[in-house]
């Protein structure tokens, strides 16, 4: 019998299926500075959606901590208790000085804003089958897997959301992760290696970190890309492999990591793809889902310049405006004519894909 979580209590009906909490963004001392990533940059996200009066404070779903015992579904105690070592920490978030910090300090300034946005994610997984959509404006580690963090991401926020649905809600036994953060997965595919519920694919940059040969097993739509990839070959490439993924696979959700490190100019990264090419990549992943009525759960992921707060705004903004996120629930949301209509406009949208 799964444990009892608070992450699974449902948040008021009103809300929107967006999830955030003030607890995301690591500030201490300027030492999150030392690394690339903005990590303010969850914060920024909701910031500008409220300027735009998409959202409120009373319409977001506020995310919970995830407990340990939320974290041993899938976290061995082994990879847990490590964390109570700084220089552990320090290795997995490439943020050297935090070795010297006593691990309390560490616990409150680094993990547990990663284990919220955790929290987050596994919050979304639900919120997403109940309502059709869900996004966490944080998580996306998929670096980490039961035993092993790195690349800044210390839980395994993906390979839980999934494994908590599969336990937890009846009729949920397949899922899809599309992964077009622009680094390797390996994580969840190390997770889901010999799993036939977990169909992956994954578009990455094939050059840079972390490069794991036995990771790349799991993935069954791989899909490795040069470097200074420019929006029309990669726009082409993701709405192809996306359509063929879900055509041959039908999953039950699929999680989207929608890392907007592949930005034109980002220094981990090394793609070219335009803010415009990003917004209209995300629309591209949830028309392919919401069409097929599939429930989707978007995670932010790696992004490591300070705009890329700005562009995931407008990402959401568009696919608000474009009637692909609605806030009734899904069970009286999309009518089959929307579905039918969404379809043909997917098809007619992607021909004149000449971006400007």
């Amino acid at each position: 019998r799964p444990h009892r979580t608070e992450l699974y209590e449902d948040p008021p009906s009103g809300c929107w299926p967006i999830v955030y909490s003030p607890d995301y963004n690591i500030t201490f001392m300027g030492l999150e500075k030392l690394h690339p990533f903005d990590a303010g940059k969850w914060g920024k996200v909701i910031n500008f959606l409220k300027e735009e009066k998409l959202i409120a404070d009373d319409l977001i779903v506020q995310a919970r901590e995830a407990t340990d015992e939320d974290l041993l579904v899938v976290h061995t105690r082994r990879y847990l208790n490590k964390l109570k070592w700084s220089f552990v920490v320090a290795t997995i978030t490439e943020i050297p000085p935090v070795a010297f910090l006593p691990n309390f300090v560490v616990q409150r300034k680094v993990l547990k804003p990663l284990r919220t946005q955790t929290g987050g994610t596994i919050m979304a997984g639900k919120l997403a089958v109940d309502r059709g959509w869900a996004i966490n404006v944080g998580g996306g580690f998929h670096h980490c897997s039961s035993d092993k963090g790195g690349g800044f991401c210390a839980y395994a926020d993906i390979t839980l959301a999934i494994k908590f649905l599969f336990e937890r809600v009846q009729g949920v036994s397949r899922a899809t992760i599309i992964d077009l953060d622009a680094h390797q997965g390996n994580g969840h595919e190390r997770d889901f290696m010999d799993d036939p519920r977990v169909y992956i694919m994954d578009a990455y940059n094939r050059y840079i970190y972390p490069g794991d040969g036995f990771a790349k097993r799991a993935i069954k739509r791989k899909v490795e890309l040069e470097w200074g990839t420019e929006d029309s070959e990669y726009l082409q490439k993701v709405h192809t492999h996306v359509e063929g993924a879900l055509n041959e696979f039908k999953p039950d959700i699929v999680v989207y990591n929608a890392g907007t490190d592949i930005l034109d100019g980002d220094p981990l990264g090394g793609l070219a793809i335009s803010p415009q090419g990003i917004v209209k990549r995300d629309e591209v992943v949830f028309r392919a889902a919401r069409s097929r009525r599939i429930p989707i759960l978007m995670v932010t992921s790696g992004g490591y310049q300070k705009r890329t707060a700005r562009i995931i705004a407008d990402s959401i903004l568009n696919l608000h405006g474009l009637g692909l996120l609605d806030k009734e629930r899904a069970a009286c949301g999309v009518g089959s004519s929307s579905v039918d209509q969404m379809i043909r406009d997917s098809a007619k949208d992607f021909s004149n894909l000449s971006l400007q």
